[in-house]
């Protein structure tokens, strides 16, 4: 495919949505596919909408997930910066350009002033409704002569500029997800084209930069679907080559209701936060409305640009299901080295309270035997804190049941007796004193196999099952492993 080039073009309304990364990952994965470019434009047309901070958040939730672009905006020492020959990459930055097209498109009788108050809007929207129509703008200032509106605008009436669709017209487009598509123009309405603050509304503004920065392919949300008849009229009113479209289906929850911020974690943002690796929510959302060939999972980008194709792509919404997440993610963590899962743990530990800078400074070592310990039974980053809560603890809970079944027998006070008088010998318990201690304690007391582990583990930890039993008494400490030693007998003196 000659010269394949793609856009992901956001609005910076606040967080970067997963089903809009998943919109630029499909694009990057097409782009890189056909050796094409991938821009990042900022759709801001909308200033009432516009956030403080969200062109940022945009790039940093994109760049954290390893979709890089090649033209469009970027941040340089703390500044937004725009890198490519198609610039500007900002709309609100393209307004003088915005109204040449506008013009044109008048001049050519292709749309038209509007000076229809939001007063009289209303009114007609309503009557359409209780007579069963759709609501859609009725043409009222479809044929005022043009010099006639250019005067009332001299005469300072406020006015918005409407395309003049022609009527009763099939507009056909072919789209890679859907196929063909046929939809009448007595279905739509003049949409505005151009606000009365000056700025164009999404449907002038995606058309002209389009065309403007040579997109030949647009990947975007099915919601854009009903509008697209509109666009292509455009590219034909200006004389253009349209473009190939790729509709891509919603992203939804359970209940098949679009992903939500009411129903919980929508954002990149929630999701880095909660502990989830890049790699894995990518490889994740990948799957969510694509499958490739060998239906294999578990993909690094690199796999996914070989195996992406938009015929592959489901014509209905995705379901995101977060267990299927957490799997993929478990995978990628099992998988991440001992030091990276380590560094993405300390500010979780930190904020719990359980660390702090200075210890993770220090004890490194440590942190990644707890690293290790927890590893194969995380589904995120974020669960680590509670996860090794049994290991800060200065003390622990034992289940009754579960003292009753392993540690309520002759045998608890010589094993807890020897436990304490091995370790109190030992000055630094260190991991090869803890590879050994156990072999020790066999020796001492004679107590062996299931009746030596089993009740130490749940004496220490609380617990019948868990991590390696040599980690555990490393983590925990010579101070630890006493008094917990120490309260086990408490416990067994009592029931006695």
């Amino acid at each position: 495919m000659d010269n394949v080039r793609v856009r992901f073009a956001p609005s910076p309304t606040g967080y970067l949505h997963i089903g809009g990364l998943r919109t630029a990952l499909y694009n990057y994965l097409f782009a890189r596919q056909n050796k094409g470019n991938f821009i990042l434009r900022i759709e801001d047309t909308d200033q009432t909408r516009f956030v403080e901070g969200a062109i940022e958040n945009l790039i940093n939730s994109l760049l954290w997930a390893g979709i890089s672009y090649d033209e469009g905006v970027f941040i340089e020492n703390g500044k937004i910066v725009e890198k490519g020959e198609f610039g500007p990459y900002i709309q609100s930055k393209r307004l003088d350009i915005y109204q040449k097209y506008v013009d044109e498109l008048i001049e050519k009788g292709h749309a038209y002033y509007c000076f229809c108050t939001k007063e009289r809007l209303d009114k007609v929207r309503e009557e359409q409704k209780i007579s069963g129509q759709i609501p859609r703008y009725d043409g009222f200032c479809r044929n005022i002569p043009l010099e006639e509106a250019k005067e009332r605008i001299k005469k300072g009436e406020e006015y918005v500029v409407r395309l003049k669709l022609p009527l009763n017209r099939d507009i056909n487009f072919y789209d890679m997800v859907r196929g063909h598509i046929t939809i009448n123009t007595s279905d739509m309405d003049d949409q505005v084209l151009l606000k009365s603050d000056g700025f164009p509304t999404y449907h002038l503004a995606v058309v002209v930069d389009d065309h403007l920065m040579g997109i030949t392919h647009i990947v975007r949300g099915e919601e854009w679907l009903p509008s697209t008849p509109k666009h292509i009229y455009l590219y034909e009113a200006f004389g253009w080559e349209k473009p190939t479209y790729v509709h891509l289906p919603t992203v939804l929850n359970k209940d098949r209701k679009k992903l939500s911020k009411r129903q919980g974690d929508v954002s990149v943002e929630d999701f880095r936060n909660k502990g989830y690796l890049p790699e894995a929510l990518v490889n994740y959302l990948a799957l969510v409305g694509w499958s490739p060939e060998d239906n294999q999972e578990i993909m690094s980008l690199e796999e996914m640009v070989e195996k992406f194709s938009f015929e592959r792509v489901s014509k209905t919404g995705g379901i995101f299901d977060i267990d299927k997440l957490n799997w993929i993610n478990s995978h990628y963590i099992r998988t991440s080295s001992t030091e990276r899962i380590r560094e993405l743990a300390i500010p979780y530990l930190i904020n719990e309270n359980l660390i702090d800078e200075k210890f993770a400074k220090e004890n490194e070592y440590w942190l990644d035997c707890l690293v290790d310990t927890l590893k194969e039974n995380l589904n995120t980053i974020a669960e680590i804190p509670q996860k090794s809560m049994f290991i800060f603890a200065e003390q622990i809970d034992i289940d009754k049941d579960l003292f009753d079944q392993h540690l309520n027998n002759d045998n608890t006070p010589i094993l807890m007796n020897a436990i304490i008088e091995e370790i109190q010998n030992i000055d630094n318990f260190n991991i090869d004193e803890a590879k050994t201690f156990m072999k020790k304690i066999q020796q001492k007391t004679g107590i062996k196999g299931k009746n030596l582990f089993m009740p130490t583990r749940v004496a220490l930890t609380g617990s019948e099952h868990g991590p390696e039993l040599v980690n555990i008494l490393f983590l925990l400490g010579k101070d630890k492993i006493i008094n917990r030693a120490r309260n086990v007998l408490k416990i067994y003196s009592g029931i006695i």
